[in-house]
């Protein structure tokens, strides 16, 4: 089953010649969740080949026009080509006029239903939740609201321990009750506790989108053991005044977060255009954790499945 990243932009404020303004695809078995809505997001989406019909649902990290602007052109496009299917929208409260006076005012009538979802800017909650996938929110520090999402996989039914079985031998409606997440009772009234006995063959791939934000402290602990974190560094660290009085991180603090958090794998962008020489960034970073690549538009990052390799 696929679990993997699309980086559709990677600057921040401007775009360049080469990187278009922040914006994810995340594929998880095959439904595409996108991140953030910068300027151009539908052209990038085609120059990389993604199918813009399995995209569902938006997850906006704040009101600014760099993660928002190229939101209304989509949605306005999905119009024009006849969509049918529903289109929800995560954001922060403060998002919600500007998205329909624009859905008003440039693409009346539309051919689908936009739903918006208000999301708490100052507490990690579950937003979302299907068959595939858990979106809970990462609450971040800026100038203004700002909320991270993580994507942690839903995987596959529990199994029960040959062990157990073997030792126990329940019959076909403690197996069911067990698989359904309950615990076992014995005949002489023990009680076994499920997790005690069932495993995942595969264990959850979890993907953290941290953007536009101040070092947190609050953040290391919410991302933990994450196999990807996506943490902007909008700055060098010879720049940590200027990211400070801006609500952003430097390199070198989002290595930082990836490394006390013990993440696998730490991708960094949404890089101002002051820097020619993004690979210094990547370096300044590396120093900390040497895990870290420095975005660029049309990267792919997959995560493998992970087995459950039990003692």
């Amino acid at each position: 089953m696929i679990f993997s990243l699309t980086i559709l932009g990677s600057s921040s404020a401007l775009p360049t010649s080469l990187r278009f303004p922040t914006a994810h695809v995340l594929n998880v078995h095959e439904r595409l969740f996108l991140i953030d809505c910068g300027e151009g997001a539908q052209i990038q989406l085609r120059r990389y080949h993604l199918k813009m019909n399995r995209i569902n649902h938006a997850f906006i990290s704040h009101v600014h026009g760099d993660h928002t602007l190229g939101l209304i052109g989509l949605l306005s496009t999905f119009n024009l080509l006849g969509r049918k299917n529903p289109f929800t929208v995560f954001a922060p409260s403060e998002f919600e006029e500007a998205l329909f006076f624009n859905l008003k005012f440039y693409a009346n009538n539309l051919t689908f239903p936009v739903n918006f979802v208000p999301v708490d800017t100052f507490k990690s909650q579950v937003i979302y939740e299907d068959k595939h996938v858990m979106v809970t929110t990462l609450p971040l520090h800026h100038r203004v609201p700002a909320v991270g999402y993580l994507f942690t996989e839903v995987v596959d039914k529990l199994n029960i321990k040959k062990t157990f079985i073997d030792k126990y031998k329940p019959g076909v409606g403690n197996i069911l009750r067990i698989k359904a997440g309950n615990d076992y009772v014995s005949s002489d009234g023990t009680v076994i506790c499920n997790s005690d006995i069932t495993y995942h063959s595969h264990l959850p791939r979890k993907y953290a989108y941290c953007s536009d934000t101040l070092y947190s402290e609050r953040l290391v602990g919410l991302v933990k053991n994450v196999d990807l974190l996506y943490h902007e560094a909008t700055f060098s660290h010879n720049d940590l005044e200027l990211a400070r009085a801006t609500g952003h991180s430097t390199a070198v603090q989002a290595a930082t977060v990836a490394s006390k958090a013990n993440v696998d794998m730490l991708l960094i962008g949404h890089f101002s255009s002051r820097y020619k020489k993004i690979g210094d960034l990547e370096h300044e970073a590396k120093q900390v954790f040497e895990k870290t690549v420095a975005v660029s538009d049309g990267q792919t990052f997959t995560v493998p499945e992970k087995r459950n390799i039990l003692v």
